[in-house]
C-alpha cells in the first residue's frame, strides 16, 4: 500500500482549519471548566456536609456518565423541549460550537474539581499553621496560601486532564463541527482514503500532545522546582 501524500498536501488547508477549531474548543472548555472547578473544589473540602454533598453529587454524576452521552443530551436533548426553543438561550443552545464547549466544560470541571480538592486536602499542615499565625482570615488564607499552593501541586495531574480533553474534542465532529477529526472525515468522504485521512489526524493530535506535555513540564519546573530533591 502506498501512502498518497498528494491528497494530504491538497487537504492541508482543511486540516489547518480543523486544527484552529480544535484549539478554540480546547481553550474555551478549559477556561470555563477551570472557572467552574475552583468553587466546586472549595465545596468539596467544605466542612458543611450538605455543601460537600452537592459538589460530590455533581462530580459523581458527570464523571460517571460518558462524555458522548453528555454532548448528545445538550446538543440534541435540550432541543426537544419547547420551553428551551422559545427561550432567550436558544440562539446559544442551537449553536454546535456553544453546545460542544458547554459539554466539554461541564465534563472537565468535574474532573478538575476533584484534582484541586485532592491537592487542597494534601496541603502541608505547616502552611496552614503559618497562615493562621499571620492572622489571616479563612478567605484570605485560601486566596493567598492554600489555592496557589494547591494549584501548583495539581499541575502534573491537571496536565493529564488537559491532554484527555484534547482527545475528547474529537467528539465535536459528531455534532457537525469541522475540527481535526471532522477534517479527516471530510477527506475520507472525498477521496475514500481512510488510512491517509485518519493517520494525518492522528499525527496532528500527537504533535499537539507533545507540545502540551513540554509546556506543562516547563511549568512544573518553574513552579514545582522547590519540591525536587536537592543533589548532594
Amino acid at each position: 500500500m502506498i501512502f498518497d501524500y498528494n491528497v494530504i498536501l491538497s487537504s492541508l488547508p482543511l486540516y489547518l482549519a480543523g486544527l484552529l477549531e480544535t484549539l478554540k474548543l480546547l481553550a474555551l472548555s478549559l477556561l470555563f471548566g477551570l472557572a467552574a472547578a475552583l468553587p466546586l473544589a472549595l465545596m468539596r473540602v467544605s466542612r458543611q456536609p450538605w455543601i460537600n454533598a452537592l459538589a460530590w453529587s455533581y462530580t459523581y454524576v458527570i464523571r460517571g456518565t460518558p462524555m458522548l452521552v453528555q454532548l448528545f443530551l445538550i446538543y440534541y436533548g435540550l432541543a426537544q423541549f419547547a420551553a428551551v426553543r422559545e427561550s432567550v438561550l436558544w440562539p446559544w443552545l442551537s449553536s454546535a460550537t456553544f453546545c460542544a464547549c458547554l459539554a466539554f466544560a461541564i465534563n472537565t470541571s468535574a474532573y478538575t474539581a476533584e484534582i484541586i480538592a485532592g491537592s487542597l486536602r494534601a496541603t502541608p499542615h505547616g502552611e496552614i499553621e503559618a497562615a493562621r499565625a499571620m492572622g489571616m482570615s479563612r478567605a484570605l488564607m485560601y486566596r493567598r496560601i492554600l489555592l496557589p499552593s494547591a494549584m501548583r501541586r495539581a499541575l502534573p495531574q491537571y496536565s493529564n486532564e488537559v491532554i484527555m480533553m484534547l482527545q475528547t474534542t474529537s467528539l465535536a465532529s459528531i455534532v457537525t463541527l469541522m475540527d481535526i477529526t471532522g477534517a479527516a472525515r471530510a477527506v475520507n468522504a472525498r477521496y475514500y482514503l481512510p488510512f491517509e485521512a485518519y493517520i494525518t489526524a492522528g499525527a496532528i493530535y500527537l504533535c499537539l500532545t507533545f507540545v502540551l506535555v513540554r509546556l506543562f513540564k516547563l511549568a512544573e519546573r518553574r513552579w514545582l522546582g522547590y519540591l525536587a530533591p536537592r543533589k548532594g
